[in-house]
């Protein structure tokens, strides 16, 4: 008979480590800032809040039956539009490990308070919640629309793929700097060629890079 013995789904989150789909929360205490995670998580690839854990990965357990009211208040009030999600509660080691998980989202984005009160778009980075830049928003938009896309291989595109094809990959910023047009412009031409598949963005923390899709993909 094997001695195998299957881990704990709680051990199994806290052994990946906080990252592009899960984050510890030692608490929450604040509906708006939770609202940020899950919106990030929405619009982005999905994911899980382990509500009792710390960053360090230490089970505290969750301290109040409030916590749930806290996220799904966040969820209905500072989420625009509203996130949906699954709550479980595990009991482990003697405490209760709440578990929040969140689809990637079709209505995306999602958009929550900033810290002046205005509503963003958060997108998830590795394993921080950041603001949505300027290409993936206006993908968004042109997603969210019934129009085909119309693209134009004007002289701004041209130069945008000449710049791909002599680099690996090239950061926003310098393709704005090598480039004599709006900001606006060049970032609604990327957004573009990254729906056809013509190219990729990738975020990082630091930057956005764009770089051309490999054709065997």
């Amino acid at each position: 008979m094997s001695s195998f013995k299957k881990k704990h789904i709680i051990t199994s989150l806290i052994e990946q480590g906080e990252g592009l789909q899960i984050d510890f929360k030692f608490e929450v205490s604040d509906a708006v800032k939770i609202a940020r995670s899950l919106v990030a998580f929405a619009n982005t690839i999905g994911g899980k809040l382990l509500i009792g854990v710390n960053d360090d990965g230490v089970i505290s357990g969750v301290k109040s039956e409030e916590e749930i009211f806290m996220i799904a208040k966040a969820a209905e009030k500072y989420c625009i539009p509203k996130v949906e999600f699954i709550s479980k509660n595990w009991r482990f080691k003697g405490k209760d490990v709440l578990v929040i998980d969140i689809n990637s989202s079709l209505l995306a984005p999602h958009k929550a308070p900033d810290q002046n009160g205005e509503f963003k778009a958060y997108v998830r980075t590795d394993d921080q919640n950041m603001l949505a830049n300027g290409v993936q928003m206006k993908i968004w938009r042109k997603q969210n629309t019934d129009n085909d896309i119309n693209f134009v291989y004007s002289e701004d595109a041209k130069a945008i793929l000449e710049i791909l094809t002599n680099k690996e990959s090239v950061s926003l910023p310098t393709i704005i700097s090598l480039i004599d047009s709006s900001r606006y412009k060049i970032e609604g031409i990327l957004a573009e060629l990254v729906i056809m598949k013509v190219i990729n963005m990738t975020v990082n923390v630091d930057t956005v890079l764009f770089s051309l899709m490999d054709p065997e993909c």
